[in-house]
């Protein structure tokens, strides 16, 4: 089982830059893919980025140019810089892993962190 601790969400104007901070434990050592999504009042929670094991990111079409995933292994931390933040970015942003089980993927999750973004 892998615990999850996400952080760094608050309020920011428009054009603005947050880092958000997700903080791994427990069985880390069988995640495969970390990641953020985020859920908007009323909306589906949707992926924002991903980061593999092997480092390959991916990312929500909306958000490339503007938001970087990283992770410092040494801290079992991943990162989500975001930058140039939108008022549609607004929305509770969750840390995710996906544990492969041999048969499915496990998710864990964080608490989420409220990003909110003035105009």
């Amino acid at each position: 089982q892998v615990q999850l601790v996400d952080s760094g969400g608050g309020l920011v104007q428009a054009g603005g830059s947050l880092r958000l901070s997700c903080a791994a434990s427990g069985s880390i050592f069988s995640v495969n893919v970390m990641g953020w999504y985020r859920q908007a009042p009323g909306k589906e929670r949707e992926l924002v980025a991903t980061i593999r094991s092997g480092g390959s990111t991916n990312y929500l079409d909306s958000v490339k140019g503007r938001f970087t995933i990283s992770r410092d292994n040494a801290k079992n931390t991943v990162y989500l810089q975001m930058n140039s933040l939108k008022s549609e970015d607004a929305a509770v942003y969750y840390c995710n892993a996906k544990t492969w089980t041999g048969a499915l993927y496990l998710d864990s999750w964080g608490q989420g962190t409220q990003v909110t973004v003035s105009s």
